[in-house]
C-alpha cells in the first residue's frame, strides 16, 4: 500500500509557527498535487491548503489564508506547509494527500489516491 509519511505536529502556543512535511520514499511526488485536510474532533475533515505537481498554483482555506505557506521540492520529494501565527481552532490531525496529474485546487478527498496517517498539531497556552 502506497502512503505518504506526515512529520512536524507537535505542542505550541498560541501564535506559535510549525512546518509539517509530507514525503514518501515509495513513489515519486512530481506528477501529484497535494492537498493539505485537517480533521478535529467531532468535525468533518477539511481542506486546508493545495500545491500543483510543479508548484506554480497554489490554493488556501479561508481560514490558512495569510498565515499558511503550502511550498515543496521535488528534489526531495517533499511538501511543506509553513503555518504561523496559530490559533487554538487551528488544533487537529493534519493529513496529506496526493492527485495524480491534479491541476486544479480540490479538496474532494475521493479524487486524492494516496494519503498520510496523519500528524497532531495542537495549539494550547
Amino acid at each position: 500500500q502506497l502512503q505518504l509519511v506526515e512529520s512536524g505536529g507537535g505542542l505550541v502556543q498560541p501564535g506559535g509557527s510549525l512546518r509539517l512535511s509530507c514525503a514518501t520514499s515509495q513513489f515519486t511526488l512530481d506528477y501529484y498535487a497535494i492537498g493539505w485536510f485537517r480533521q478535529a474532533p467531532g468535525k468533518e475533515r477539511e481542506g486546508v491548503s493545495w500545491i500543483s505537481h510543479s508548484g506554480d498554483s497554489t490554493w488556501y482555506a479561508d481560514s490558512a489564508n495569510g498565515r499558511f505557506t503550502i511550498s515543496r521540492d521535488n528534489a526531495k520529494n517533499t511538501v511543506y506547509l509553513q503555518m504561523n501565527s496559530l490559533k487554538p481552532e487551528d488544533t487537529a490531525v493534519y493529513l496529506c494527500a496526493a492527485h495524480l496529474f491534479g491541476t486544479t485546487p480540490t479538496t474532494a478527498q475521493n479524487e486524492y489516491n494516496y494519503w498520510g496517517q496523519g500528524t497532531q498539531v495542537t495549539v494550547s497556552s
